[in-house]
């Protein structure tokens, strides 16, 4: 017997000629230079690309700069890990595909545990305190390269996150993600988000820098849907509107089951994973049940949340110990805590059970079985199961209609 159910995915959109899209993002426009124009009007350029824990399609972009930066005598590269780890000699190819071996030499990695590299720039409105990788400043002349999607808490990717988390150092990325515990903080909101208003404040005490913006927005399977340059905020407000137009889907009504998986490579570690549960939610019925699917490449990430959720009991628990004191890392403890308060969080992974357990989720190995599983157990509770499926849960809002 088929159960009722909805499918919630990214939109289908029309995507053009990638080639096109970037060079017409890149030429100049009224009032406004061309990236041609800003790399012959700076000495030195520094270039900030995300790693490879989103998809942005960084190498379609530099392989159409390639024969400016190889004209230019000094253009450098920082990969904005944020607080996460260095690429592996895999991903730096993932990152730069085509160019990797002809630039290396020039590609650095932020390192935000290294407070040797950072310099301090000022404090934004919220108090946090701005230590930025001293590269951006001794270059001045910054461009950016990034990927606009909805984010968890942030409101959406891309932007402003280049600096602040990107290069910025594990004391200013920690008091800027402590605004995540906040319930405004969540995806699609900018105005009236705590950790969107503090990025964009923050940006403030960079107003000397040079800054030209590229930002993109993908289609699910990562196809190019659109691409703006220019002005850092200008051009992300309208990757904004792009990216509503992939990646917010309607759906007819909440279910009591939510399958949510984090494609990839937002698989790569449960921290990152997360992202799945967090969309998922929003179409999930309260004591309903949520599962998770995700391969884990990587396995955790980072540690410090998995530790909170399993030195607590039960879900209730780890929000008391958060408000007790906050460290990086507890918003995610805190968002997969605020589901298990009152829903149920099942997990599919290669991840080891008894890691599962910790992060209070339930693991079970295969998709199907799993999920026949969460059927008897609604109709044991003397409800009719409904269930909404979200084959690409990092990358879809549902919006109720």
């Amino acid at each position: 017997m088929e159960i009722p159910h909805e499918v919630i995915e990214p939109n289908f959109v029309e995507v053009g000629n990638e080639d096109d899209i970037i060079d017409k993002a890149l030429k100049k426009k009224p009032g406004k230079e061309s990236l041609e124009e800003f790399l012959k009007n700076s000495e030195r350029v520094l270039i900030l690309v995300n790693d490879a824990t989103r998809p942005t399609p960084t190498a379609k972009i530099l392989l159409k700069m390639r024969e400016l930066l190889r004209s230019h005598e000094d253009v450098k590269f920082l990969v904005a890990t944020g607080a996460h780890r260095r690429p592996t000699e895999e991903e730096f190819r993932y990152i730069f595909r085509e160019i990797y071996d002809e630039f290396k030499d020039r590609i650095c990695v932020h390192d935000a545990r290294n407070d040797e590299n950072m310099e301090y720039l000022g404090i934004s409105g919220n108090g946090t305190e701005m230590y930025l990788n001293k590269m951006v400043n001794e270059y001045k002349n910054i461009i950016v390269i990034g990927s606009v999607e909805p984010h968890y808490f942030a409101g959406y990717t891309g932007g402003r996150k280049a600096f602040l988390p990107g290069v910025a150092a594990y004391k200013t990325i920690e008091m800027n993600h402590k605004h995540a515990l906040s319930d405004d903080a969540k995806p699609l909101a900018i105005k009236g988000n705590p950790v969107a208003e503090d990025m964009e404040d923050a940006m403030k005490v960079l107003k000397e820098l040079n800054i030209y913006s590229i930002q993109t927005v993908l289609t699910a399977d990562h196809g190019l849907y659109a691409a703006v340059a220019g002005d850092l905020f200008e051009s992300f407000d309208i990757a904004v509107e792009k990216a509503n137009e992939v990646f917010c889907s309607k759906y007819n009504r909440k279910g009591n089951i939510v399958v949510t998986a984090a494609p990839y490579p937002m698989d790569i570690d449960l921290y990152q994973s997360q992202k799945a549960l967090e969309n998922g939610k929003l179409a999930l019925e309260d004591g309903g049940i949520i599962i998770l699917v995700s391969k884990c490449r990587d396995g955790v990430g980072d540690e410090t949340f998995l530790n909170l959720l399993s030195s607590a009991n039960t879900a209730r628990d780890v929000m008391c110990r958060i408000n007790e004191g906050y460290k990086l890392g507890y918003h995610k403890a805190a968002k997969m805590a605020q589901i298990g308060v009152y829903a149920e969080m099942w997990a599919v992974s290669d991840l080891d059970p008894g890691v599962i357990k910790k992060a209070k989720l339930e693991p079970y190995i295969d998709i199907q079985e799993t999920f026949n599983k969460a059927v008897e157990k609604i109709k044991e509770q003397g409800k009719e199961p409904y269930a909404v499926i979200l084959p690409q849960g990092s990358l879809t809002v549902p919006l109720l209609e």
